[in-house]
């Protein structure tokens, strides 16, 4: 179920429905310096993939990035009681039974500031996105800042798609949009994100970018600027 990215880097992908609408969520794994994982919001846990898992390295970090990629997340903590869940600013109060888990900051974790890069995105507090870097691989990890609905979809995920504005491009959601509060603030850290030297992008809906990926970032998030 897991397919390498880069050196260190793999994905799985995961297919449900959503309020009625057929969707697709990824699952971003990587393999700290210490050799343990760091697992970017969990799509379902099935005995393959945790089989999988425990091929790869020991799950030392559970990461659900944003106030809404945290549906499976219960799952891996009963999976791998050891590991320590780190949730987005504001998901505690969303999901009390998630016990334990630490609170995103606004800078680096030291836990894996060796191999990653975060910046908290400001200005859409519905979500309380961060968004990761790994230098290694020069890959950028987001969940639903940006989107791209590649892919055979059906019709009504194919005209979602479209209508939010991420059929044929990566784009800013028009449901994020929608969202931001405070536009000069997600300004800056747009240009802070644009600052890195990203050769790639793995967003979580549904695409992943290797050619012109800092090229395409910079034409999704210009409309920040605006």
């Amino acid at each position: 179920m897991l397919q390498l990215i880069a050196p260190n880097i793999w994905h799985a992908q995961h297919a449900f429905t959503s309020n009625g609408l057929p969707v697709s969520s990824r699952m971003t794994v990587i393999r700290l310096s210490n050799g343990n994982l760091w697992l970017h919001s969990p799509v379902a846990l099935s005995s393959a993939l945790k089989a999988e898992l425990d091929a790869l390295g020991k799950v030392e970090f559970i990461v659900a990035p944003n106030k809404y990629h945290h549906l499976f997340v219960g799952d891996y903590l009963h999976a791998y009681p050891a590991a320590r869940l780190y949730g987005a600013p504001g998901l505690s109060k969303k999901r009390p039974d998630l016990k334990g888990m630490q609170e995103l900051s606004p800078h680096i974790e030291p836990e894996w500031q060796t191999d990653l890069e975060q910046i908290f995105f400001a200005g859409i507090p519905v979500g309380n996105e961060t968004v990761w870097f790994h230098r290694a691989s020069g890959t950028l990890i987001l969940t639903d800042l940006c989107q791209w609905w590649q892919g055979d979809l059906s019709f009504s995920a194919a005209m979602y798609a479209l209508l939010t504005g991420v059929r044929k491009q990566l784009a800013v959601p028009k449901t994020i949009r929608w969202m931001t509060k405070d536009k000069p603030a997600a300004r800056d850290c747009a240009n802070k994100i644009l600052a890195w030297p990203i050769e790639r992008i793995v967003v979580a809906h549904n695409a992943i970018i290797e050619k012109n990926a800092r090229a395409s970032l910079q034409q999704a998030l210009s409309w920040f600027e605006h």
